[in-house]
Protein backbone atom coordinates (compact mmCIF):
# COMPACT_ATOMS: atom_id res chain seq x y z
CA UNK A 1 0.00 0.00 0.00
CA UNK A 2 1.52 3.17 -0.93
CA UNK A 3 1.38 6.76 0.26
CA UNK A 4 -0.39 7.67 -2.90
CA UNK A 5 -2.82 5.45 -2.35
CA UNK A 6 -3.20 6.43 1.38
CA UNK A 7 -3.00 10.09 0.29
CA UNK A 8 -6.00 9.14 -2.49
CA UNK A 9 -8.29 8.02 -0.31
CA UNK A 10 -8.13 10.39 2.77
CA UNK A 11 -8.26 12.99 -0.22
CA UNK A 12 -11.79 11.44 -1.44
CA UNK A 13 -12.47 11.30 2.47
CA UNK A 14 -11.91 15.13 2.49
CA UNK A 15 -14.23 15.79 -0.34
CA UNK A 16 -16.93 13.61 1.05
CA UNK A 17 -17.17 15.67 4.12
CA UNK A 18 -16.55 18.94 2.84
CA UNK A 19 -19.72 18.15 0.22
CA UNK A 20 -21.70 17.32 2.99
CA UNK A 21 -20.90 20.00 5.02
CA UNK A 22 -21.81 22.02 1.82
CA UNK A 23 -25.51 20.41 1.19
CA UNK A 24 -25.51 21.08 4.85
CA UNK A 25 -25.21 24.20 5.01
CA UNK A 26 -26.75 25.37 1.85
CA UNK A 27 -29.99 23.73 1.58
CA UNK A 28 -31.80 24.69 5.15
CA UNK A 29 -30.77 28.49 3.86
CA UNK A 30 -32.41 27.71 0.15
CA UNK A 31 -36.29 28.23 3.07
CA UNK A 32 -36.59 31.85 4.09
CA UNK A 33 -37.07 30.14 7.61
CA UNK A 34 -34.87 31.93 10.20
CA UNK A 35 -34.65 29.11 12.74
CA UNK A 36 -33.58 31.79 16.13
CA UNK A 37 -36.84 33.52 15.00
CA UNK A 38 -39.05 30.18 14.49
CA UNK A 39 -37.38 29.05 18.42
CA UNK A 40 -38.30 32.27 20.05
CA UNK A 41 -41.77 33.05 17.98
CA UNK A 42 -42.90 29.43 19.74
CA UNK A 43 -41.33 30.36 22.99
CA UNK A 44 -43.31 33.68 22.81
CA UNK A 45 -46.36 32.09 22.04
CA UNK A 46 -46.43 30.13 25.18
CA UNK A 47 -44.75 32.21 27.56
CA UNK A 48 -46.50 35.74 26.45
CA UNK A 49 -43.20 38.09 25.32
CA UNK A 50 -44.11 41.22 24.11
CA UNK A 51 -43.97 41.35 19.90
CA UNK A 52 -41.12 44.24 20.64
CA UNK A 53 -39.57 42.01 22.99
CA UNK A 54 -39.22 39.24 20.54
CA UNK A 55 -37.42 41.12 17.71
CA UNK A 56 -34.87 42.48 20.56
CA UNK A 57 -34.25 38.75 21.48
CA UNK A 58 -34.37 37.63 17.67
CA UNK A 59 -31.69 40.50 16.65
CA UNK A 60 -29.19 39.42 19.32
CA UNK A 61 -29.32 35.93 18.87
CA UNK A 62 -28.96 36.62 15.26
CA UNK A 63 -25.94 38.56 15.47
CA UNK A 64 -24.66 35.76 17.70
CA UNK A 65 -24.90 32.78 15.83
CA UNK A 66 -23.57 35.10 12.92
CA UNK A 67 -27.00 34.91 10.78
CA UNK A 68 -26.90 38.71 10.59
CA UNK A 69 -23.26 38.17 8.42
CA UNK A 70 -22.94 37.90 4.99
CA UNK A 71 -23.73 34.19 3.16
CA UNK A 72 -20.11 33.83 2.09
CA UNK A 73 -18.68 35.09 5.13
CA UNK A 74 -20.81 32.40 7.05
CA UNK A 75 -19.79 29.47 4.90
CA UNK A 76 -16.04 30.23 5.51
CA UNK A 77 -17.00 30.19 9.31
CA UNK A 78 -18.97 27.07 9.38
CA UNK A 79 -16.52 25.19 6.87
CA UNK A 80 -13.71 26.12 10.12
CA UNK A 81 -16.05 25.42 12.64
CA UNK A 82 -16.31 21.48 10.82
CA UNK A 83 -12.85 21.28 10.75
CA UNK A 84 -12.56 22.20 14.75
CA UNK A 85 -15.78 19.58 15.16
CA UNK A 86 -17.37 22.66 16.26
CA UNK A 87 -21.08 22.48 15.45
CA UNK A 88 -22.05 25.47 17.56
CA UNK A 89 -24.73 26.09 20.11
CA UNK A 90 -28.23 24.42 20.95
CA UNK A 91 -31.10 26.77 20.40
CA UNK A 92 -33.01 24.79 22.96
CA UNK A 93 -31.16 24.07 25.58
CA UNK A 94 -28.49 27.04 25.14
CA UNK A 95 -25.71 27.55 26.49
CA UNK A 96 -25.37 23.92 25.48
CA UNK A 97 -23.19 23.32 22.35
CA UNK A 98 -24.05 20.63 19.75
CA UNK A 99 -20.82 18.82 20.90
CA UNK A 100 -21.61 18.23 24.48
CA UNK A 101 -25.35 16.61 23.41
CA UNK A 102 -23.73 14.66 20.60
CA UNK A 103 -21.16 13.55 23.57
CA UNK A 104 -23.20 12.71 26.29
CA UNK A 105 -25.54 10.88 24.14
CA UNK A 106 -22.76 9.17 21.50
CA UNK A 107 -22.33 6.19 24.06
CA UNK A 108 -25.81 4.54 24.02
CA UNK A 109 -25.67 4.56 20.32
CA UNK A 110 -22.71 3.20 19.77
CA UNK A 111 -22.94 0.55 22.59
CA UNK A 112 -26.91 -0.24 20.74
CA UNK A 113 -24.98 -0.35 17.71
CA UNK A 114 -22.20 -1.97 18.67
CA UNK A 115 -23.82 -4.85 19.97
CA UNK A 116 -26.77 -5.32 17.65
CA UNK A 117 -24.11 -4.66 14.27
CA UNK A 118 -21.92 -7.62 15.69
CA UNK A 119 -24.86 -10.18 16.57
CA UNK A 120 -26.82 -9.67 13.57
CA UNK A 121 -23.41 -10.21 11.67
CA UNK A 122 -21.74 -13.25 12.77
CA UNK A 123 -25.73 -14.91 13.82
CA UNK A 124 -26.66 -14.12 10.04
CA UNK A 125 -23.47 -14.97 8.41
CA UNK A 126 -23.20 -18.55 10.07
CA UNK A 127 -26.64 -19.21 9.37
CA UNK A 128 -26.37 -18.02 5.70
CA UNK A 129 -23.64 -20.33 5.04
CA UNK A 130 -25.21 -23.22 6.79
CA UNK A 131 -28.46 -22.57 4.40
CA UNK A 132 -25.71 -23.13 1.09
CA UNK A 133 -23.41 -25.90 2.66
CA UNK A 134 -24.91 -29.31 0.90
CA UNK A 135 -23.41 -31.22 3.84
CA UNK A 136 -25.15 -29.63 6.94
CA UNK A 137 -28.75 -31.18 8.16
CA UNK A 138 -31.82 -30.23 5.93
CA UNK A 139 -33.26 -28.94 9.64
CA UNK A 140 -30.05 -26.65 9.33
CA UNK A 141 -30.82 -25.59 6.47
CA UNK A 142 -34.56 -24.31 7.08
CA UNK A 143 -33.49 -22.69 10.31
CA UNK A 144 -32.71 -19.54 8.63
CA UNK A 145 -36.07 -18.98 7.11
CA UNK A 146 -37.83 -17.65 9.64
CA UNK A 147 -35.08 -14.64 9.98
CA UNK A 148 -35.46 -14.11 6.13
CA UNK A 149 -38.86 -13.22 6.27
CA UNK A 150 -38.35 -10.97 9.08
CA UNK A 151 -36.98 -8.39 6.25
CA UNK A 152 -40.07 -7.29 5.58
CA UNK A 153 -40.56 -5.84 8.61
CA UNK A 154 -39.13 -2.47 9.12
CA UNK A 155 -37.08 -2.30 12.50
CA UNK A 156 -39.68 0.91 13.90
CA UNK A 157 -42.72 -1.91 13.08
CA UNK A 158 -40.94 -4.46 14.67
CA UNK A 159 -39.68 -2.24 17.73
CA UNK A 160 -43.67 -1.44 18.06
CA UNK A 161 -44.96 -5.33 18.08
CA UNK A 162 -42.09 -6.34 20.57
CA UNK A 163 -43.57 -3.28 22.64
CA UNK A 164 -46.78 -4.65 22.16
CA UNK A 165 -46.49 -8.36 22.66
CA UNK A 166 -43.36 -8.51 24.75
CA UNK A 167 -43.55 -5.71 27.05
CA UNK A 168 -46.86 -4.35 27.29
CA UNK A 169 -48.48 -7.57 26.80
CA UNK A 170 -46.42 -10.39 28.11
CA UNK A 171 -44.72 -7.94 30.93
CA UNK A 172 -41.60 -9.87 29.72
CA UNK A 173 -39.32 -6.66 29.48
CA UNK A 174 -39.35 -2.83 30.01
CA UNK A 175 -41.42 -0.64 27.89
CA UNK A 176 -38.57 1.83 27.51
CA UNK A 177 -35.91 4.29 28.43
CA UNK A 178 -32.37 3.45 29.70
CA UNK A 179 -32.84 1.89 33.12
CA UNK A 180 -36.03 2.18 35.67
CA UNK A 181 -36.62 4.92 37.03
CA UNK A 182 -35.51 6.24 40.35
CA UNK A 183 -32.45 4.13 40.03
CA UNK A 184 -29.36 6.06 40.23
CA UNK A 185 -26.10 5.47 37.85
CA UNK A 186 -23.10 3.18 39.47
CA UNK A 187 -21.27 0.72 38.83
CA UNK A 188 -23.29 -2.80 40.05
CA UNK A 189 -24.36 -6.18 39.60
CA UNK A 190 -28.37 -4.94 39.45
CA UNK A 191 -27.68 -1.88 37.67
CA UNK A 192 -25.87 -3.60 35.00
CA UNK A 193 -28.37 -5.89 34.93
CA UNK A 194 -31.19 -2.95 34.88
CA UNK A 195 -29.14 -1.62 32.15
CA UNK A 196 -29.21 -4.94 30.02
CA UNK A 197 -32.92 -5.38 30.36
CA UNK A 198 -34.01 -2.12 28.78
CA UNK A 199 -31.58 -2.72 25.92
CA UNK A 200 -33.15 -6.18 25.03
CA UNK A 201 -35.98 -4.82 22.78
CA UNK A 202 -34.06 -2.09 21.17
CA UNK A 203 -31.63 -4.37 19.91
CA UNK A 204 -33.48 -7.17 19.10
CA UNK A 205 -35.74 -4.89 16.79
CA UNK A 206 -32.72 -3.90 14.82
CA UNK A 207 -31.06 -7.45 15.23
CA UNK A 208 -34.52 -8.76 13.66
CA UNK A 209 -34.69 -6.73 11.05
CA UNK A 210 -31.26 -6.99 9.66
CA UNK A 211 -30.48 -10.92 9.99
CA UNK A 212 -32.28 -12.13 6.96
CA UNK A 213 -30.28 -9.47 4.30
CA UNK A 214 -26.96 -10.73 5.73
CA UNK A 215 -28.32 -14.88 5.48
CA UNK A 216 -29.12 -14.16 1.60
CA UNK A 217 -26.17 -12.28 0.83
CA UNK A 218 -23.92 -15.40 2.48
CA UNK A 219 -26.18 -18.36 1.21
CA UNK A 220 -25.29 -16.63 -2.60
CA UNK A 221 -21.66 -16.38 -1.62
CA UNK A 222 -21.40 -19.73 -0.41
CA UNK A 223 -23.15 -21.17 -3.54
CA UNK A 224 -20.69 -19.44 -5.62
CA UNK A 225 -17.63 -20.73 -3.03
CA UNK A 226 -19.25 -24.37 -3.84
CA UNK A 227 -17.89 -24.34 -7.07
CA UNK A 228 -13.93 -22.95 -6.48
CA UNK A 229 -11.12 -25.01 -7.57
CA UNK A 230 -9.82 -24.74 -3.97
CA UNK A 231 -12.82 -25.79 -2.49
CA UNK A 232 -12.82 -29.30 -4.80
CA UNK A 233 -9.22 -29.60 -3.75
CA UNK A 234 -9.61 -29.87 0.17
CA UNK A 235 -12.76 -32.01 -1.02
CA UNK A 236 -10.33 -34.26 -3.04
CA UNK A 237 -7.96 -34.24 -0.42
CA UNK A 238 -10.01 -35.93 2.39
CA UNK A 239 -10.00 -33.26 4.19
CA UNK A 240 -12.67 -33.41 7.57
CA UNK A 241 -15.99 -31.65 6.43
CA UNK A 242 -15.67 -29.10 9.42
CA UNK A 243 -12.60 -28.12 8.27
CA UNK A 244 -13.63 -27.39 4.77
CA UNK A 245 -16.65 -25.68 5.66
CA UNK A 246 -14.52 -23.38 8.27
CA UNK A 247 -11.06 -22.79 6.53
CA UNK A 248 -12.19 -22.91 2.86
CA UNK A 249 -15.73 -22.30 2.84
CA UNK A 250 -16.39 -19.76 5.11
CA UNK A 251 -13.45 -18.01 5.34
CA UNK A 252 -13.45 -16.95 1.82
CA UNK A 253 -17.22 -16.28 1.32
CA UNK A 254 -16.95 -13.43 4.17
CA UNK A 255 -14.64 -11.63 2.50
CA UNK A 256 -17.17 -10.11 0.48
CA UNK A 257 -19.43 -9.33 3.51
CA UNK A 258 -17.18 -7.56 5.29
CA UNK A 259 -17.25 -5.05 2.51
CA UNK A 260 -21.46 -4.83 2.74
CA UNK A 261 -21.18 -4.84 6.52
CA UNK A 262 -19.10 -1.16 6.13
CA UNK A 263 -22.31 -0.11 3.76
CA UNK A 264 -24.58 -1.70 5.81
CA UNK A 265 -24.18 0.64 8.65
CA UNK A 266 -25.24 4.10 6.76
CA UNK A 267 -28.64 1.70 6.79
CA UNK A 268 -28.41 0.61 10.62
CA UNK A 269 -27.70 3.77 11.89
CA UNK A 270 -30.61 5.69 10.31
CA UNK A 271 -33.05 2.78 11.94
CA UNK A 272 -30.99 2.91 15.27
CA UNK A 273 -32.08 6.44 15.58
CA UNK A 274 -35.41 6.31 15.04
CA UNK A 275 -35.47 2.82 16.90
CA UNK A 276 -33.93 4.92 19.93
CA UNK A 277 -37.03 7.43 19.48
CA UNK A 278 -39.18 4.30 19.84
CA UNK A 279 -37.86 3.62 22.85
CA UNK A 280 -37.09 6.77 24.90
CA UNK A 281 -33.05 6.07 25.14
CA UNK A 282 -30.68 8.70 25.68
CA UNK A 283 -28.88 8.10 22.44
CA UNK A 284 -27.99 10.57 19.58
CA UNK A 285 -31.67 9.13 17.85
CA UNK A 286 -33.73 11.13 20.95
CA UNK A 287 -31.65 14.17 20.93
CA UNK A 288 -32.41 14.37 17.11
CA UNK A 289 -35.67 13.67 17.27
CA UNK A 290 -36.09 16.33 20.22
CA UNK A 291 -34.33 18.99 18.15
CA UNK A 292 -36.77 18.31 15.15
CA UNK A 293 -39.72 19.16 17.63
CA UNK A 294 -38.34 22.22 18.87
CA UNK A 295 -36.96 23.27 15.54
CA UNK A 296 -33.42 23.88 17.04
CA UNK A 297 -31.72 23.89 13.95
CA UNK A 298 -27.97 23.80 14.96
CA UNK A 299 -28.78 20.24 16.83
CA UNK A 300 -30.10 18.60 13.86
CA UNK A 301 -27.71 20.18 11.32
CA UNK A 302 -24.48 19.07 13.77
CA UNK A 303 -26.12 15.24 14.41
CA UNK A 304 -26.34 14.78 10.64
CA UNK A 305 -22.88 16.11 9.49
CA UNK A 306 -21.64 14.29 12.50
CA UNK A 307 -23.27 10.70 11.09
CA UNK A 308 -21.84 11.60 7.33
CA UNK A 309 -18.70 12.27 8.67
CA UNK A 310 -18.42 8.72 10.88
CA UNK A 311 -19.71 6.91 7.86
CA UNK A 312 -17.64 7.94 5.37
CA UNK A 313 -14.65 7.62 7.69
CA UNK A 314 -15.79 4.04 8.78
CA UNK A 315 -15.61 3.63 4.53
CA UNK A 316 -12.53 4.35 4.17
CA UNK A 317 -10.92 2.58 7.31
CA UNK A 318 -12.69 -0.35 5.55
CA UNK A 319 -10.89 -0.06 2.42
CA UNK A 320 -7.21 -0.15 4.56
CA UNK A 321 -8.54 -3.19 6.37
CA UNK A 322 -9.55 -5.36 3.51
CA UNK A 323 -6.65 -6.04 1.58
CA UNK A 324 -5.42 -7.02 4.83
CA UNK A 325 -8.30 -9.88 5.58
CA UNK A 326 -7.53 -11.20 1.31
CA UNK A 327 -3.95 -10.33 0.45
CA UNK A 328 -5.05 -11.59 -3.05
CA UNK A 329 -6.16 -8.10 -3.35
CA UNK A 330 -3.96 -5.20 -3.74
CA UNK A 331 -4.80 -2.20 -4.30
CA UNK A 332 -4.25 0.54 -6.57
Amino acid sequence: MTLMLIARRFGFLFVVIWAASTITFFIPRLSSVNPVRERFAELARMGGYSPDDLEKIVASFSKQFGLDRPLWDQYIDYLYSVVRLDFGYSLNRYPVTVVELIYQSLPWTIGLLLVSTIISFVIGNLLGAVAAWPRAPRWARNFSTPFVLFMGVPPVLMGVLLLFFVGFRLKLLPLGGAYSIGLVPEVSWSFALDLFRHQILPALALILGSIGSWVLTMRGMGITIQGEDYVNFAEHKGLRGRRIFRDYYLRNALLPQVTGFALALGTVVTSAIIVEGLFALPGVGTVLINAIRANDFPVIYGIVLFITIAIATIMTLMEFLYPILDPRIKNS
